[in-house]
């Protein structure tokens, strides 16, 4: 059965040295969301610029609904420069004073959270008050929901409270490891693992479940009721890393709103994330029937 879905973040600009290209976990989310079948909405802000019209045309290539891409008059589209140094290690600058920083809870938006199945949403959309308001309305409005939090870190733009308060509006927290050590930092957690990490989350913020991904090392499952499951990495022919992590969110994601266990979600979206990553950018099609035939094939696997 189809579920409605809605990504509630940034829609912005990658500035590369080679280019730019159109990113933003939420775009990429629900573009894997569709793909499965379901039926995905974004709900984003963008300039009345060029930037903001080759957004859009984008959005139409991706097959995405334009329904609740809101136009700001004032603010430019969200760019981010991205440079790289001599090893090839990107350094990112996400410009401030940006439409998505404007997001409002508009009526249509609100109303469509009132009947979603699930909302996805992060922390860098909340880096402005008037975003943080409309995510928290948004969110309070799903109340039928299931509330997707990828933590989704960058520097300079989060704050202790605006994670604590995200997590107490969360029922399943998406983390990698090493935003999970970021959080034992600035969260006085006290374990030396990161199940124990996972753990301590679960109990402070009453969360549902921790979907902790482990880069090469594959992914974890962490629920209330104490059930754990860890699935190895998969060994791939690397093209990039762009949007995996999206990737894994969003198989995951959906095999749970289509009833599976947490242990066959976490299988299928650690499987999705690694596909992804033989493809170039995270937009790339990729069906659920690909997946499913990549998780019958041998592979050599990474454990921890």
């Amino acid at each position: 059965m189809r579920k409605i879905v809605a990504a509630v973040g940034e829609l912005l600009w990658d500035l590369l040295p080679g280019g730019k290209v159109l990113g933003g976990a939420p775009a990429n989310f629900i573009y894997r969301m569709n793909s499965f079948g379901d039926m995905g909405q974004l709900i984003t802000r963008i300039g009345d610029d060029d930037l903001g019209d080759e957004a859009l045309e984008r959005i139409r290539q991706l097959e995405l609904s334009e329904r609740n891409i809101q136009i700001d008059p004032a603010y430019p589209t969200g760019t981010v420069q991205v440079r790289l140094n001599k090893q090839g290690i990107p350094d990112y600058t996400i410009h401030e004073q940006v439409a998505y920083d404007n997001l409002e809870a508009t009526p249509a938006a609100l109303e469509l959270a009132r009947h979603v199945d699930c909302v996805c949403f992060g922390t860098l959309i909340q880096r402005t008050k008037q975003a943080r308001e409309a995510v928290r309305q948004l969110l309070l409005a799903a109340k039928e929901a299931t509330l997707f939090y990828d933590i989704n870190l960058r520097k300079d733009c989060y704050t202790t409270e605006i994670i604590e308060e995200s997590l107490h509006l969360t029922h399943i927290l998406k983390i990698n490891d090493e935003e999970l050590i970021r959080l034992k930092e600035l969260l006085k957690l006290e374990s030396d693992t990161l199940k124990g990490l996972a753990g301590e989350l679960i109990l402070d913020y009453h969360l549902q479940m921790v979907l902790g991904t482990l880069g090469e090392k594959g992914a974890f499952v962490l629920s209330d009721t104490g059930e754990y499951h860890h699935d190895p990495g998969y060994r791939v022919t690397l093209a990039d890393t762009v949007g995996s992590g999206d990737a894994c969110s969003a198989g995951f994601i959906h095999q749970l709103l289509q009833g599976k266990s947490p242990e066959e979600a976490l299988k299928f979206g650690n499987a999705t994330g690694a596909k992804v990553a033989t493809t170039i950018g995270g937009t790339q099609p990729v069906s659920k029937k690909e997946i499913e035939a990549f998780q019958r094939e041998k592979h050599e696997r990474i454990e921890k």
